[in-house]
């Protein structure tokens, strides 16, 4: 199907090729890219932009040995196709397929786990230090992107580095923006100079020759800083330590080889900085390279459908409009997740009130503090796996002060494809953490407005957790109060909270037709000390299940067990149905809940091991 690439397994067969088979083997990663995105779905614009990048550091390195760290890591797809995994790329994102990140424990070529934003430098430099104290010899590459950019950790992380003196070269991938725009024509020619292959030679024979006299090296080094602080503006990565090499074209194949090995051969860190288009080669991703950042399986010729269907995402954004509407003091915050969290109409809207911070969601969270200290209402929409970055932010600058802060906390529980980086299951712990937060935990759409209404209107920190997706058949609103019996029953209690609301009583329903009475409970506020009604049921059934999308530690069902031996309430059986202590991995979230046993069959079939352990006991 592929003259070149099904020919590539590694970086060694990337170096044996020749400058025209490596141009047709971008040709071909990008079709491929095409190929088998437009079938499973997955992150297409940022892995079309980056496939010359790749296919360069393949072309220079080995990162079978050398270490590349990508940056978020959505971009890596190339990166796999090459490194032995183009038989398996049906699978991506499956359930026990490849995964879209990063992962070390598929392949030896990926140096280590990428789903968040801003940390390869930090890592990528800890990689280097231990080259350096274990004398050995690899090379460290990181891959930034721009957005990526926006996150503190970025700075702190080359803050450090430049000032390490260690051999390790960025890569910032620029597709967006321009970090240092070069101002003039002498400017723009100057900087296009440093690239070319001529002054690289000129370079290479120059530190070699000329750097043996102190004396001239000194003196022609004083000339070229000179003749830069009148031609050429401020570069900010020169100034924290880096030599800088760019802006270059991420698309001209010469050029990027030509750069990285200059690169490679200067052992300092260096910057180099690579213009690229998001969505490159295809131009309807070009065109909206935003709404072909993640997509589902879509037809080629077509792309990608307009229309958005209604989720709970488009409904916490559609309700947080309303709400505005009559109060004045409402702000919204997103951290580089506008369209995701649902946010696009607010942004449109209120544009006076709407703060895109990009990727910096602990300043997302003090910013809020801030302004919810002198008097607004700031609502932050984020991704629960992302909301973790900003726990000391949480409880430092929120939790402490008791500060009316927002949290809209979307994709809580399990999200599906993006696996172990991006599953929401971590928030029923460190949320019920805060200090006078409220916990909401919305089953259905219009929960999620009342609650959101509640939260708002909650005098203190309130956070309202949904899940990713559509809601399921429960569509009713018992959210006026914390703990709601919505079927009632003689033989067994299910607790739920969440969207898990269906799976109980799916569960329900299958216990019915064995002949076992079970009672749901649903829980609208997870911060609370105690649940009577569900320690009542508890007694009364002497046996519980608590059945939620969520680790184990800090889960609910932990609490609830402990709340009934705390009040000495005595149960026959009872058990926390939950995601267990592992990382769960990537696959439909009908898949995942069945292999964790959380299911409404798992439900059922540990209920009625209980129920037949009775009976022959009798």
């Amino acid at each position: 199907m592929y003259k070149i690439l099904n020919k590539i397994h590694s970086s060694a067969d990337v170096h044996a090729l020749t400058t025209d088979e490596l141009e047709i083997l971008c040709v071909e990663l990008r079709k491929a890219i095409m190929d088998n995105v437009s079938k499973t779905g997955g992150h297409l614009a940022s892995n079309l932009g980056a496939v010359e990048i790749t296919a360069a550091i393949h072309r220079v390195y080995d990162t079978s040995r050398d270490r590349l760290v990508f940056d978020v890591g959505h971009q890596c797809y190339a990166h796999k196709m090459i490194s032995g995994r183009l038989d398996r790329f049906d699978s991506l994102r499956k359930f026990e397929g490849i995964s879209g990140f990063p992962k070390p424990r598929e392949s030896i070529d990926d140096a280590c786990i990428s789903g968040h934003a801003s940390n390869s430098i930090s890592n990528a430099l800890g990689m280097a230090r231990a080259r350096t104290l274990k004398g050995e010899d690899y090379d460290v590459v990181a891959l930034i992107g721009d957005g990526a950019l926006s996150g503190g950790l970025a700075y702190e992380g080359l803050s450090d580095c430049g000032d390490s003196g260690e051999p390790i070269v960025i890569i910032l991938n620029d597709n967006e923006m321009s970090i240092d725009r070069n101002v003039g024509g002498l400017a723009r020619m100057l900087a296009s100079q440093r690239v070319k292959n001529s002054y690289i030679l000129f370079k290479k024979f120059y530190r070699r020759y000329v750097s043996r006299c102190r004396i001239l090296y000194r003196g022609l080094h004083k000339i070229k800083e000179w003749v830069k602080d009148i031609f050429l503006p401020d570069n900010m990565f020169e100034k924290m330590g880096f030599y800088y090499l760019g802006p270059i074209d991420g698309h001209d194949m010469k050029t990027l080889v030509r750069t990285l090995r200059y690169a490679r051969e200067l052992r300092v860190p260096t910057i180099v900085h690579v213009v690229t288009v998001k969505g490159k080669g295809y131009e309807p991703a070009e065109i909206a390279p935003e709404k072909y950042h993640g997509v589902g399986p879509f037809d080629i010729g077509r792309g990608v459908e307009d229309g958005e269907k209604e989720s709970f995402s488009t409904v916490f954004g559609s309700e947080l409009c309303s709400l505005a509407e009559n109060d004045p003091h409402i702000v919204g915050i997103t951290a580089a997740m506008v369209g995701g969290t649902g946010m696009n109409g607010f942004a449109s809207k209120y544009p006076k009130r709407f703060y895109d911070v990009g990727i910096a969601e602990g300043h997302a969270v003090s910013m809020a503090a801030g302004m919810a200290k002198q008097g607004m209402k700031p609502v932050f929409a984020v991704y629960s796996s992302f909301l973790q970055r900003s726990y000391d932010m949480l409880l430092h600058d929120v939790g402490i002060d008791r500060l009316p802060v927002v949290l809209g906390v979307d994709r809580s529980g399990l999200v599906g494809a993006d696996g172990e980086t991006h599953q929401g299951v971590y928030g029923t712990g460190y949320l019920c953490q805060i200090p006078g937060m409220a916990v909401y935990a919305p089953a259905s759409y219009s929960e999620l407005r009342s609650m959101l209404d509640e939260a708002i209107a909650f005098d203190g920190p309130a956070a309202v957790c949904y899940p990713r997706g559509e809601e399921g058949e429960y569509k009713e609103d018992n959210s006026g109060s914390d703990e709601c019996i919505i079927k009632e029953g003689s033989d067994i209690t299910l607790v739920c909270y969440g969207i898990m609301v269906n799976e109980a009583l799916a569960a329900a329903r299958l216990f019915s037709e064995k002949g076992v009475s079970a009672a749901v409970i649903k829980l609208s506020r997870l911060d609370k000390a105690d649940y009577p009604l569900v320690y009542a049921s508890a007694a009364k059934t002497g046996k519980i299940i608590i059945a939620e999308e969520s680790a184990r530690r800090g889960s609910m069902g932990t609490r609830l067990l402990a709340g009934l031996l705390r009040n000495r309430i005595s149960v026959d059986y009872g058990c926390g149905v939950d995601l267990g202590n592992g990382i769960v991995e990537h696959g439909t979230v009908k898949e995942l809940r069945r292999k964790y046993g959380i299911d409404a069959e798992a439900i059922v079939s540990i209920g009625m091991e209980w129920i037949e352990n009775e009976k022959s006991k009798a």
